[in-house]
Parts: structure tokens; C-alpha cells; sequence
């Protein structure tokens, strides 16, 4: 199979033949149709992965190739994806209360294990989900990280239909949030640079705009009765921070994005209104079935730029250069 690979940390992506990989017990081969690019691709080629060459890739999408012994759920043909979350090891002590997204010691796709930037890719049965039939494979394999970061992230923030919702952002993350955000029945204000956004983020499903150059954010949320939940997409502190002063009552801010800087929020913010600040990570298998399954039922779908395997290089630096708009998607012309 060909695949994209880090040969060592700090080294450039390198272009490989590698045999399709065998398949062990509890596990499943992916043939790959379709590999969102992520910025969390990056820590592979900094550094982070647990061995080297490692082929990065956290956001695949593809159909089941064949199972290995044991496995029941899945069979040859079905249309799957995998995510950040690897699989759990069901033996630490995240594992045994339920909390299987932070379980040390199970694999996360792209850095302890290899991802999606291939032909193949092997994965332990409990990391997969199942596309429905009404998304391509272009469209779920960025669902598999922006989409189930940002759904989980609302769906778990205590707010219900009705209530404001603002989210701070509109790129990769932002966009599929006001979408999100919109088909769960918020009252949604979008939070960007710029009036020249305010038509696309109203057709998104935005109620309302604020153009942070132009406003005070906060206070044009408080002319709103204050925001149940500002969900922070960027990875800008002081955009983040800013926010806090326009929560409601008990409302809280759930960061998704991870600036350098730190956050500097006022204590006296929090206290006098009850607020709060939390952050959020991605989600388990589950949590991504669920995310394509909304998004399939309500339309929601990731704006894409598509780029071949083997452009892969070409993909990740437009990616990460910020001009993209909104997510990248490397396909390796699998039969769909």
C-alpha cells in the first residue's frame, strides 16, 4: 500500500510502499477512501508520537476490508470511520467508570498507533463508527474531529433549545459549530473578524453576528439576555477571555481551540454570575457514530478542500498555513 509517513520526529512527510498490515485479534483492516487533515497532525510531525516512522492522520473515513478473530459488529463492505479516539485498553481506571476519551493507555489514531494518510489502516474494533448512507466519504472523515469536537461539545454544555449560544469562530471548527449549534434549536450568535462574515455565518444558521473589531463582545451579548454557552473555536486567549463578562447567569465557556497564551479571566466574573469555564475534548467512537448520524438527518456538512494521497505535503501545509477554507480532505481514489 502506499502511505505518507513522518520517518522521525521533525522530518518532512516522505512517501512509502509498505505491506497492507496484518490484522490482529479484536481488530479490523479500513481500506481508506477519504483522510481529513488536522492541525493536531502537526504533534506527529513535532515530536509526540509514541514511535517512529508513525503516518499521521486522526480523521479517516472508509469502507471494512476484512476483521480479525472476534470481532462480531463489523463485516467486509461496511462503510466505517475512525477518529482520534483509538480504542480503550477496558482495564484502567477511566475505563472502568465509563470514561473511555480519557483512558491513558488505550491508542490515539495518528500518534500511538498509525492513521490515515494511507491506503490501509488497521484499528481496534471499538474505534470505529458507522457513516450512514447519506454522507460521502469526503464529507464524514472531517466529522470524525472537528465534527464530533464540536457536536459533543454542545450537546454536553448544559444548554437547551432556546437558549443563546454563541460560538467564537468560523473556520474549521466554527463553521460545523453554528451549523451545530442551529439544528439543536439554539439561538445562535456567531462571533468572528469582520463584517464581511456576517452573511455566510447567517447562512449557516446564525441568528444573530457580532464583529469582535468592531464590538465589544461581551457587552452585545448581554443585549441578548447574555450567552448560555460560548463555545470558543479559535486559539486566541484574549477572544476566549473576552467572552466570560457576557455569559448568563450559571453559563458557561467551553474551549475547544488551545492557544499558547494563557486565559486570564476575572474572578469576580465568575463568581457574580455563577459562571464557569470548561474545557472539552473530542469523544469516543460513539460520540462520533452520533455526530454522522445528526449530521446526516439535519444537513450539517463540512465545507471541504480535496487533495490526492500522494499530495499529501501539498494538503497539510494549506492546512496549516490557515488558508484553507475550511477543512482539507486527502482522497486515495478508492472505489466508493
Amino acid at each position: 500500500m502506499k502511505a505518507i509517513q513522518f520517518a522521525a520526529p521533525g522530518s518532512s512527510f516522505e512517501t512509502v510502499d509498505r505491506d497492507v498490515p496484518e490484522v490482529p485479534r479484536g481488530h479490523v483492516l479500513v481500506k481508506v477512501h477519504a483522510s481529513g487533515i488536522c492541525h493536531s497532525d502537526a504533534m506527529a510531525a513535532a515530536g509526540f508520537a509514541s514511535s517512529y516512522p508513525r503516518i499521521p492522520g486522526h480523521e479517516v473515513a472508509g469502507t471494512v476490508e476484512s476483521v480479525g478473530e472476534g470481532v462480531t459488529r463489523w463485516e467486509a463492505g461496511q462503510r466505517v470511520g475512525v477518529g482520534w479516539f483509538g480504542g480503550a485498553c477496558f482495564e484502567c481506571e477511566s475505563c472502568q467508570r465509563g470514561d473511555f476519551i480519557t483512558c491513558k493507555v488505550g491508542k490515539t489514531t495518528g500518534l500511538s498507533a498509525d492513521g490515515g494518510y494511507a491506503e490501509y489502516l488497521v484499528a481496534p474494533a471499538d474505534a470505529l463508527a458507522a457513516i450512514p448512507e447519506g454522507l460521502s466519504f469526503e464529507e464524514a472523515a472531517p466529522l470524525m474531529c472537528a465534527g464530533v469536537t464540536t457536536f459533543n461539545g454542545l450537546r454536553h454544555s448544559g444548554a437547551r433549545a432556546g437558549d443563546v449560544v454563541a460560538v467564537l469562530g468560523l473556520g474549521g471548527l466554527g463553521h460545523l459549530g453554528v451549523q451545530f449549534a442551529a439544528k439543536m434549536g439554539f439561538e445562535v450568535v456567531a462571533i468572528a473578524r469582520g463584517s464581511e462574515k456576517e452573511s455566510f455565518a447567517k447562512d449557516l444558521g446564525a441568528h444573530h453576528y457580532i464583529d469582535s473589531t468592531a464590538s465589544d463582545v461581551a457587552e452585545e451579548l448581554k443585549k441578548l439576555g447574555g450567552a448560555k454557552v460560548v463555545l470558543a473555536t479559535v486559539t486566541d486567549a484574549a477572544a476566549m477571555s473576552g467572552t466570560v463578562a457576557g455569559l448568563a447567569p450559571r453559563g458557561r465557556l467551553v474551549v475547544l481551540g488551545v492557544p499558547h497564551e494563557s486565559l486570564e479571566v476575572s474572578a469576580a466574573s465568575l463568581v457574580m454570575g455563577s459562571s464557569s469555564v470548561n474545557g472539552h475534548a473530542s469523544g469516543t467512537a460513539k460520540d462520533s457514530e452520533d455526530t454522522l448520524r445528526f449530521s446526516a438527518l439535519t444537513g450539517v456538512r463540512p465545507m471541504i478542500e480535496t487533495y490526492p494521497l500522494e499530495k499529501a505535503a501539498e494538503g497539510f501545509d494549506h492546512m496549516m498555513s490557515g488558508k484553507a477554507r475550511f477543512r482539507v480532505v486527502l482522497t486515495t481514489g478508492a472505489d466508493s
